[in-house]
């Protein structure tokens, strides 16, 4: 045996190198892909904006959306107040494609359920809940991220052709946003809404007018006001105009370019239109309006109001403009004073002067008669209406000026029919009505007591007794009359018989005695035998009693 230790035996072991298991790849591949969301998300996400409303209606924070055109532009996040607590701040994350459209000129409002400008719209926000609406602007402008939104919808989408204009009115009368604006009753734009101008003198309406009916709107172009109905009293009876059932609702605007009109060129955008109040003053606006006159009036003048006609003929030549009442101190009295304008240009192949020579051409016009006269224009309404006209026969008057006016002279009305039926009235009431009821009640006592009066029974009682024995009378005439009446059928035969045997006579007689019967021409013959006879006769007593030896001697030479 061996006293060694046996020998150590050493194993050597090999370097084993760890390897990266698998499963640490899920991780990885998740945090990769999270981190590209959160790169995406935050690469595709908008601007912040805010928008402040009246109230927060229908909005939800992290629910509702904003949207053009049904694509959804952004998210509201935040629904809050404003600092003073008089607005809510709705705070809005757009969309990336959203942020171009972000200029000072966007519009904003809350789309829901409402009746705005005669239509009904955002009925589909009934399921799907209120949402905020946006329209961008087509013009450049600067970049803004804090709005004010509309508590109404915008009238016109921005994308819609056509021409705005300015309308200057005295008031704003029944006209409202969205109004429908007619030309030759088609319905070819809106109204926008409205300006009020400086110390609230007049309103600026701003009309739109679709293309292409803008092309029809020249410096001519007459706008009127046709809301509502125009109810018209006249010759040809009870006239009622109404643009539309929309227009009597909501109001509307009207209007027209003469044909002579259409020769200019197209009006401008936002040019200024007068907006008359209806179609006749836009009418007469076509028409030259001469320099004011004045007619001085020292009666009554009940009736006669501002728009009155000033007539000629009957027919309408000017209009009044006003009616006061003045103190004429020359007279110690008070008067009543009617401003109104002539329209020269309403007869035709007449050439009025200018202001220069008004004054020349009237007095010679009064001269010749050229008067003013008050008369009804109405007898169910009670108004009147100025006759400026040729009176022949007036009384002579010249022209005069007041307050540097020209005063035209007044005629007196005396056929007035109103002062007629007035003067009728107080005849009527002159008339002693109540002593005639009594003179009536007194003829018809006497005429009751009479009728009462026994006396006057019995005479009627007497009568009604002869009125039946004449009838009994009448009754046997008739009865004794019958036999007679029953043979008259055979008496009227006898003698028709009788008639015509006659008639054969007569045409007998004439026949063989007539003046083309043989004895006529017989009696002729002899008749002119007998006048033969005769004047042989008369040559023979002739004769002898020239030769009364003929008779012994016989007929000789001598008595030849």
């Amino acid at each position: 045996m061996s006293d060694h230790p046996p020998a150590a035996v050493v194993h050597a072991r090999g370097h084993r190198r760890r390897r990266l298991s698998i499963i640490w790849a899920i991780p990885l591949v998740t945090a990769l892909l999270g981190a590209w969301l959160v790169w995406h998300t935050l690469d595709d996400r908008g601007p912040q904006i805010t928008i402040s409303f009246q109230t927060a209606e229908g909005l939800v924070a992290n629910q509702s959306k904003v949207r053009h055109k049904d694509v959804e532009m952004g998210t509201v996040e935040r629904v809050a107040l404003s600092p003073k607590l008089n607005r809510v701040i709705v705070t809005i994350r757009m969309n990336k494609e959203a942020t171009p459209l972000l200029t000072e000129k966007t519009r904003f409002w809350v789309v829901k359920p409402r009746f705005f400008a005669g239509s009904v719209s955002g009925l589909e926000t009934i399921l799907s809940g209120a949402y905020i609406e946006l329209r961008p602007s087509p013009d450049e402008a600067p970049e803004q991220r804090e709005f004010t939104g509309l508590e109404d919808p915008p009238v016109l989408q921005a994308d819609v052709p056509g021409t705005e204009y300015r309308l200057k009115a005295k008031r704003i009368g029944s006209i409202s946003l969205g109004s429908p604006i007619f030309f030759r009753d088609q319905q070819v734009g809106e109204v926008l809404g409205w300006d009020v101008s400086e110390m609230a003198e007049s309103v600026d309406i701003h009309a739109f007018v679709r293309a292409p009916f803008d092309q029809y709107v020249r410096d001519a172009t007459r706008f009127w006001n046709a809301s509502g109905l125009s109810v018209e009293l006249g010759a040809q009876g009870i006239q009622v105009q109404l643009e539309s059932i929309r227009a009597l609702i909501l109001g509307g605007i009207a209007f027209d370019t003469p044909p002579e009109g259409l020769t200019a060129g197209r009006s401008p955008p936002r040019q200024e239109f007068t907006l008359h109040p209806n179609k006749d003053s836009a009418d007469a606006a076509l028409y030259l309006r001469s320099p004011p006159l004045l007619a001085v009036f020292r009666g009554s003048v009940a009736g006669l109001a501002k728009g009155a006609q000033v007539r000629m003929r009957g027919l309408k030549i000017g209009e009044v403009d006003a009616v006061n009442l003045e103190y004429d101190a020359s007279q110690d009295s008070v008067v009543a004073v009617a401003r109104f304008f002539i329209e020269p240009s309403r007869i035709s192949n007449m050439v009025f002067p200018d202001e220069m020579d008004i004054e020349g051409r009237l007095s010679g016009l009064i001269q010749r008669g050229l008067r003013v006269k008050l008369e009804s224009g109405s007898l169910l309404t009670g108004s009147k209406v100025l006759t400026f006209d040729l009176f022949p026969g007036s009384e002579p008057a010249k022209l005069t000026t007041r307050h540097d006016t020209l005063v035209v002279p007044v005629l007196e009305s005396g056929g007035d029919l109103m002062a007629s039926a007035s003067g009728l009235m107080d005849k009527l009431a002159g008339i002693p009505f109540e002593e005639i009821g009594r003179n009536l009640n007194e003829t018809l006592a006497g005429t009751n007591a009479l009728a009462n009066d026994p006396d006057l029974k019995q005479v009627a009682a007497l009568l009604k007794t002869a009125l039946a024995s004449t009838q009994s009378f009448i009754q046997n005439l008739n009865k004794g009359i019958e036999p007679v009446t029953q043979k008259l059928p055979a008496i009227a035969t006898n003698l028709d018989n009788a008639i015509k045997r006659t008639d054969r006579l007569i045409a007998s007689i004439e026949t063989g005695y007539g003046s083309n019967s043989q004895l006529n021409r017989d009696a002729n013959r002899l008749m002119v035998q007998l006048a033969d006879a005769a004047r042989s006769i008369r040559v023979l007593a002739d004769l002898l009693s020239r030769h009364p030896e003929a008779l012994i001697r016989g007929r000789t030479s001598q008595g030849q």
